[in-house]
């Protein structure tokens, strides 16, 4: 949320900027005035700045990895040659959507990308000022289940489920789609919001204070709940998709700047499509590089943005997303954060996706397919890949590229004759979403086919729902699923 204090600044950033005519965003000023890191701009220079959360993957696409493959750069690169204009993309990087959406109302960012929550705030607020009035135009990636937020507990907490958390401390960085998420989930389940401590941190503190023990939850977004497990950090407790909300990141830009800088904007969409076309046919090699740009580990980077992820990349804005906005207006207006006359109608323009796409458009927007799936054949099991509840994953240390499983049971029949595992991933048994196998709730049925024997489940609660269904099964940990399978002698 912004305060007085945070509009008061961005009013004075205005008015200075009026006194000392430089613009921060599109800048035509004369070659003797402006003197920057890159040397001196010439008075047909246009300055671009691109706001971005590095460590939040699944909007690489617009921001880390379209930064480092230079592609809006060299798409600008192009265009100046028809032009005759100069251009420089100055890139600002944000830790969550409410710094960088102070930034846009002080004009400071022209284009900038943030989670569903604080992109509604955004619209909302920039509303009020002419220079700085967003519109959504494309998204980075999404989850139509809405499993890119979750709420992670220590790992040796005895919660099981939500109700667990009344009286306790939860860190969540207030406004973010983490926060929306958890307080719909308490919301869903009957809890009083006002019974849990919410700590209000940055994702990056928020995990090192569930480490330290300073706080009983983490609710946040993508990456950071399943970084903080993969670290032995965190077990999950509630996956956001329960909530039966979609989630998704976009792209803002301030239509003063789109309106006027047509062609720019031309040059964002190509390059951005460039940089998503990469990831969907390069998934392995651009987690490497993301991890290597990030520091966030490469396991964490593939779980969400490889095959059958989390993160479904596709820049189309789909007609389910204006109904979560619908929900999440809601939930928005009554914490103060948007004004209810606020218009997400007017708020979504996807013209430069028509521009983008042509005829092809409405094909894409109405698909809801992860473009990248997992596919081939497990000669283990002698069964073809491709179902996405079933296909598991396998990552060997040292290799450069992964191994296909047809289940999670043929998973595990792998994952027992190799001793060199840097990653294992299965789908969830009923909800399909990607999982660690090391970090799933593992259950033994031994009345199913011999091939779907081990069910993975995300969470305690989904493994015990799924127990109460099927009496026969037999709760087991991960090192004696493969154990079992392992072969004797």
């Amino acid at each position: 949320m912004y305060d007085r204090r945070h509009l008061a600044r961005a009013g004075y950033a205005r008015r200075w900027r009026a006194r000392a005519a430089v613009a921060a965003t599109t800048v035509l000023v004369p070659a003797a005035q402006l003197l920057t890191g890159c040397g001196l701009l010439t008075e047909s220079t246009v300055v671009v700045n691109v706001g971005y959360q590095s460590k939040t993957i699944n909007t690489v696409n617009a921001g880390t990895l379209l930064r480092d493959r230079g592609d809006f750069e060299k798409a600008l690169s192009r265009l100046g040659v028809s032009t005759g204009k100069k251009y420089r993309v100055v890139w600002q990087d944000f830790a969550s959507g409410a710094p960088l959406t102070a930034q846009m109302i002080a004009t400071h960012v022209d284009i900038g990308s943030m989670g569903d929550y604080p992109l509604l705030t955004n619209g909302s607020k920039t509303k009020k000022y002419s220079d700085a009035q967003t519109e959504l135009i494309a998204t980075t990636g999404y989850s139509l289940r809405g499993s890119l937020n979750q709420v992670v507990i220590p790992t040796g907490s005895t919660a099981r489920t939500l109700t667990d958390l009344v009286g306790k401390r939860v860190s969540t960085s207030l406004g973010s789609a983490g926060d929306g998420m958890f307080s719909t989930a308490l919301q869903r389940n009957g809890i009083d919001a006002a019974g849990v401590r919410k700590v209000n941190q940055d994702p990056s503190i928020g995990a090192s204070a569930i480490q330290g023990g300073q706080v009983d939850a983490f609710a946040q977004f993508v990456p950071w709940p399943q970084l903080v497990i993969f670290r032995n950090q965190g077990r999950l407790l509630y996956d956001g998709g329960d909530n039966n909300v979609p989630t998704f990141h976009g792209v803002l830009v301030r239509k003063q700047f789109a309106d006027a800088n047509g062609d720019v904007m031309t040059a964002f969409m190509q390059a951005m499509k460039s940089t998503t076309d990469y990831i969907v046919a390069n998934p392995l090699q651009a987690a490497l590089r993301v991890s290597k740009l990030t520091g966030i580990e490469p396991e964490v980077v593939y779980l969400y943005n490889g095959p059958d992820g989390l993160v479904s990349f596709d820049m189309t804005l789909k007609r389910q997303f204006e109904l979560t906005l619908d929900k999440i207006k809601d939930f928005l207006v009554a914490r103060g954060a948007v004004s209810r006359t606020f218009s997400i109608a007017t708020f979504i323009n996807d013209r430069y996706l028509q521009q983008l796409f042509g005829a092809d458009y409405q094909r894409r927007r109405a698909d809801v397919t992860n473009p990248i799936t997992l596919t081939g054949y497990d000669d283990l099991c002698g069964l073809p890949v491709g179902d996405p509840a079933q296909a598991s994953e396998l990552w060997q240390l040292g290799a450069d590229t992964t191994v296909a499983a047809a289940t999670p049971t043929c998973l595990l029949r792998r994952v027992a004759t190799t001793s060199s595992v840097r990653a294992a991933y299965v789908p969830d048994a009923v909800t399909g979403i990607k999982l660690f196998a090391n970090h799933a709730v593992w259950l033994d049925d031994p009345t199913a086919s011999p091939m779907q024997r081990f069910k993975p489940f995300a969470t305690e609660a989904g493994a015990e729902a799924y127990r109460a269904s099927h009496p026969a099964v037999i709760p087991l940990t991960y090192p004696a699923a493969v154990a079992q399978l392992r072969p004797s002698g």
